[in-house]
């Protein structure tokens, strides 16, 4: 994942390039090359030398915008159904539009979810996989603790991670064991509609827990789910600060900066954990 670092000769050729990216840094002080792998940074004993790494591939980056924007309309369109006083005039039309629209995206929410678990199991980037959410390393375990002191502003200091720090990792698997409930109680509201293959799925539920308790968890979970969102990005926004390697803007390029050692030997444990 990592590019290799340029050669002495080459080192030397690019010293004048050096010093023009060094006049161009971003806010954090940090030189982006143009080219995976192109080191981007001060001379020796000044900074760091940073290299690009190709941390998000495609599919993580379109599945999550893609949710992002599905999660803006089932919101919208779940609030106006679970709220129909609000219905201009109580025309039944735009009830009607609106419930459509909702279940069209909900089926996209589904196909998303599973797109994703998927890319798990079968993604070649080791950052997208699914160790990245379920610590299953000794080093992933360890760094559980400094993530908390981390996101609890104990400590100034973000655990050197590549992709998720395993705190983030676990948050994910609660989110998605929420969209998991999200989407068995939403096919139980269908089936409930005369949908009869989400009534056939789904239906025994209603003998278990009244309906509803179903209609308060899937509006609760959508609130959930927004709070998340809201969270998510304040952390997004806190570790692109504190570790400046470009964590906001690589969910739309993919790629982060990071220091050429601590690119490296992330890389050697990665290869190692993911075998």
């Amino acid at each position: 994942m990592t590019a290799p670092a340029p050669s002495s000769a080459g080192a030397k050729k690019d010293a004048g390039s050096t010093r023009a990216v060094e006049n161009g840094k971003d806010g954090h002080g940090h030189g982006h090359g143009d080219g995976d792998g192109d080191v981007a940074g001060p001379g020796r004993g000044e900074a760091p030398e940073f290299v690009r790494v190709r941390v998000w591939d495609l599919p993580v980056r379109l599945i999550h915008w893609l949710l992002v924007l599905d999660l803006v309309v089932l919101s919208a369109t779940g609030f106006l159904i679970g709220t129909p006083a609000i219905d201009p005039g109580g025309h039944t039309y735009w009830m009607s539009w609106t419930r459509n629209i909702h279940k069209v995206t909900a089926y996209l929410f589904i196909a998303l979810i599973l797109g994703r678990v998927i890319w798990h199991l079968r993604s070649p980037n080791p950052w997208s996989r699914w160790t990245e959410w379920i610590p299953a390393s000794r080093e992933r375990i360890g760094q559980i603790v400094p993530s908390v002191r981390f996101y609890t502003f104990l400590t100034r200091e973000a655990p050197p991670v590549v992709g998720h720090n395993p705190l983030a990792g676990l948050t994910y698997c609660v989110l998605y064991t929420m969209f998991g409930v999200e989407i068995v109680t939403g096919l139980v509201l269908w089936g409930i509609e005369g949908n009869g293959w989400a009534s056939w799925l789904t239906g025994w539920l209603l003998h278990v827990v009244p309906l509803p308790t179903i209609r308060l968890v899937h509006h609760l979970i959508m609130w959930l789910t927004w709070g998340f969102m809201i969270h998510h990005l304040y952390s997004a926004i806190l570790v692109d600060r504190v570790e400046g390697t470009g964590v906001l803007s690589s969910i739309f390029s993919g790629n982060k900066f990071l220091p050429k050692e601590h690119a490296k030997d992330h890389a050697k444990s990665d290869a190692k954990d993911h075998g």
